[in-house]
């Protein structure tokens, strides 16, 4: 049986993937997990916390069977075939890696690591394990981003020049990971790095150099306001993300032709149809924009499924760990970029 005839099967005729969880981060309990047990393909199995307690109770309240008192218990379940990664950042490399290399395919939280660097460990680790893993960028699996790439590859907005992201929320509370920079923390790895990925998306190749300019919370240490300029070569992405501004999102694809623009383009609800516009420019205050609306899905059900669709029929995703590691070299020319203060290549 070919790969193609593999992909073609419909849910119901292939196997379930039977997942594990590491850890019960309140993201991962609130936010994904309940989207990815919806999935017929996705089959939540074992959830481990080092604290067994919170492991239990964070199974009970999802219906997973097992729970397990250390990361390294679930990783040795013989009958655990893939590994969720919602950890905090700076475990991501370390776990996934270890769980690749217990046989276990991995789909990986964002970012994927915390340089370059260490994302490229993680291709090494896939080949050598020939396991896949994945970095869990769940928009890529949204329709309204598969319909805003359709328009720009068919040139329903002439020819794309720029992307304009914005992405913020208020939150300082001290003892939350993304305020804790020992770990990871702050607005370009939460939050900016949906701009650089979806921007890589729509143009469909990699940025040749970046600038960018980081305002550092004083007590916490991390970026608490940070914007961003990528040359595409003729054309541009930028952003500004923050962890300490007004709840916001948007995102504008400026064509010669015309625009799109994403309504809730990162945290899109799981149970609310998605307004996505095209606007042929004929009028300045928005009113020629043209709304499709899609219907309501939930992405994380969406990027599970997929995933679990590849592991079952070898098919592609679509954020492998290749195109992660891309991610990352844009974030650290922007990390080297705001201390330099000038343009650093990629």
């Amino acid at each position: 049986m070919s790969i193609s005839d593999l992909d073609s099967k419909s849910s119901e005729e292939l196997t379930p993937v039977r997942w594990g969880v590491l850890g019960a981060s309140s993201f991962a309990l609130n936010v994904s997990l309940p989207g990815m047990k919806r999935g017929p393909l996705t089959q939540l199995a074992a959830l481990a916390s080092r604290d067994v307690g919170k492991a239990r109770d964070a199974a009970r309240s999802l219906g997973i069977p097992r729970a397990y008192g250390s990361y390294e218990e679930l990783l040795d379940d013989p009958e655990i075939d893939a590994i969720y990664n919602p950890l905090p950042n700076h475990l991501h490399v370390e776990w996934t890696a270890r769980a690749a290399r217990a046989g276990k395919h991995v789909l990986c939280e964002k970012p994927v690591a915390l340089s370059a660097r260490d994302a490229e460990t993680l291709v090494a680790v896939q080949r050598q394990t020939g396991k896949l893993i994945a970095e869990a960028f769940m928009i890529r699996n949204h329709p309204q981003w598969h319909q805003a790439r359709d328009w720009v590859r068919s040139g329903r907005i002439g020819d794309l020049v720029s992307v304009q992201a914005a992405f913020s929320f208020f939150n300082r509370d001290a003892t939350n990971i993304r305020n804790r920079k020992d770990v990871g923390g702050g607005a370009l790895y939460d939050i900016g790095c949906y701009a650089v990925n979806t921007s890589r998306f729509l143009f469909g190749r990699e940025p040749a150099r970046a600038i960018a300019l980081l305002e550092r919370d004083p007590d916490f240490g991390t970026d608490r306001l940070t914007s961003g300029l990528l040359d595409y070569g003729g054309a541009h992405l930028t952003f500004t993300c923050s962890t300490q501004a007004v709840a916001y999102q948007r995102v504008n694809a400026f064509g010669t032709k015309g625009r799109i623009e994403l309504e809730i383009p990162f945290n899109a609800p799981a149970d609310q149809p998605c307004k996505i516009f095209l606007d042929d420019g004929s009028t300045l205050n928005g009113s020629s924009a043209r709304a499709t609306v899609l219907p309501a899905v939930d992405q994380y059900h969406l990027q599970s499924e997929a995933f679990s669709r590849a592991i079952r029929t070898g098919g592609p995703i679509e954020n492998p760990i290749e195109v992660a590691v891309g991610n990352m070299r844009v974030i650290d020319a922007l990390v080297r970029s705001a201390e330099s203060g000038r343009w650093e290549k990629i």
